[in-house]
């Protein structure tokens, strides 16, 4: 897992939020073939509860291990923090369903309106503060400005406040609906309580963009406690499940030496075994790594993931070779994952032998059949085509991989290239001018080539109807993005 800055992550998300204000908002994202699972088998069945069109939302995992959440449009955040800090994976779906009441209620859609009528009152006290002014009374139309500007602030936070508590009561509809607890959003609601007890108690609550916490849990748990499924609690399987990828996060994301403390020798739990993998990988302490790794490749050995770690760990410490069997043990375990293909298409990339180029190619054609967007696995298959020799496929899978990156200029110029080695009329020709067609400036630009206006090419679209997210090989790797309804 590299914990490097992807900047492709930011194309990704600009239908949804736009670069510049992802970029302003400095947040990391990362993928994770083993979080990811987890997250979509819990929020599936509460996206269905909701109404909403489970493959259309994109659930995105934030480098921030804070308590938090969010979602709007087609997306939802969920911060590594709520990972680390929830008890059980319970308390996670309450926030999960949090969420989808805001996507099925349509709330950041709605959010605009209230930001406009809170921008009235500003706008009449803006008015009114000028003429205060001209007619010589400067202190009451600062006054006015004021009174004004509080107003509609005091208006918008009241209204984002009906929001939070119609998504709270909304969650424990959707929880009812799949037979599961709403025990753990009252048990999370009550920790945060505590915290802001412990904070300090002069919050005032109308200025605030939430309820309170204490407000929150008064209002979820007589209802919550008067559900039948209240009572039903998280497998041990399910915990532990959980356990794990706590240990992956803290692992990855907290310093080496905190993970080790937290996770020492004397604890020989799997998921102890897990954190110290990753810590010491991260340490380059290979050796350590790959002993704490194997631990548990030979316990479960059908755990796809415990492979695909090994894998990268091999690969990153140049032992390309040896990183192969474990991508492939994985692979045969999870054949639907495009980030474990991209991987295994990744190692045999590094063999450079025209064997191993021809096999990766065949991962990579995989993996984007399932993550047609992933402008990474573009971007290696180019490199594999490239070490066959074939200029003309590089020059294609080029293309796509700077279309997807949001690079379109050199999408065209990388397209155009490849179609003066295709033949008209196949497939791979008008792919290269469907990108061209979709990357062609509205003025200026080169002539577009010979027959492309004539044959029409459909307009270009991703094959895929989820949202684009970040495209990397590693199981963790940030990026930025940015949110709409927050937790």
């Amino acid at each position: 897992m590299n914990l490097r800055k992807i900047g492709v992550a930011i194309a990704a998300l600009t239908v949804a939020f736009g670069a510049p204000l992802a970029q302003a908002q400095g947040i990391s994202l990362l993928r994770d073939a083993e979080i990811e699972e987890f997250l979509d088998d819990y929020s599936r069945p509460i996206f269905r509860a909701a109404g909403l069109n489970e493959d259309s939302i994109q659930i995105l995992l934030v480098g921030d291990q804070t308590l938090n959440a969010f979602a709007g449009g087609r997306y939802m955040g969920v911060n590594s923090g709520l990972l680390t800090i929830a008890e059980t994976p319970n308390q996670i779906e309450g926030v999960i369903a949090h969420e989808a009441g805001h996507l099925a209620g349509g709330h950041s859609v709605r959010t605009d309106a209230a930001i406009a009528a809170a921008t009235r009152p500003m706008l009449l006290s803006l008015v009114l503060a000028a003429g205060a002014v001209a007619a010589g009374a400067p202190e009451a139309g600062i006054g006015i400005l004021g009174l004004g500007q509080n107003i509609g602030m005091a208006n918008f936070l009241k209204y984002s406040r009906g929001q939070e508590s119609t998504a709270d009561q909304s969650s424990i509809t959707y929880l009812d609906r799949i037979g599961h607890s709403s025990k753990g959003a009252t048990e999370l609601w009550r920790n945060v309580r505590n915290s802001q007890i412990i904070r300090g108690s002069r919050i005032n609550p109308y200025m605030q963009t939430h309820p309170l916490a204490n407000d929150r849990l008064a209002a979820l748990q007589q209802r919550a406690q008067a559900s039948p499924y209240y009572d039903v609690e998280d497998s041990p399987e399910e915990i532990e499940r959980l356990r794990f990828i706590q240990a992956k996060i803290r692992g990855f994301l907290n310093e080496p030496n905190s993970t080790l403390r937290r996770y020492p020798l004397s604890d020989q739990s799997q998921p102890a075994h897990y954190a110290r993998a990753v810590a010491y990988y991260r340490t380059s302490q290979v050796d350590k790594a790959l002993v704490e790794i194997r631990i548990l490749t030979e316990a479960r050995p059908e755990n796809p993931y415990f492979h695909e770690l090994e894998g990268q760990m091999l690969f990153e410490f140049g032992k390309v070779e040896e990183a192969i069997e474990p991508h492939k043990k994985a692979i045969a375990l999870k054949s639907d994952n495009a980030l474990i293909r991209i991987g295994l298409g990744r190692a045999l990339n590094a063999m450079e032998d025209p064997a191993a180029f021809e096999e990766a190619v065949t991962q990579f054609k995989r993996a984007l059949l399932l993550e047609p967007d992933n402008s990474f696995g573009w971007f290696e298959l180019a490199r594999a085509y490239s070490g066959l020799g074939d200029d003309v496929m590089a020059n294609l899978a080029t293309a796509e991989s700077r279309y997807h990156a949001g690079a379109k200029p050199d999408a065209n110029v990388f397209a155009r290239r490849a179609m003066t080695g295709l033949r008209r009329g196949t497939s791979e020709w008008r792919q290269a001018a469907d990108i061209v067609l979709a990357t062609q400036p509205a003025t200026g630009g080169a002539p577009m080539p010979a027959g492309v206006v004539d044959d029409e090419p459909a307009p270009r679209q991703t094959p895929d109807i989820k949202p684009k997210r970040p495209d990397v090989p590693d199981p963790i790797v940030p990026g930025n993005n940015s949110s709409d309804d927050n937790t």
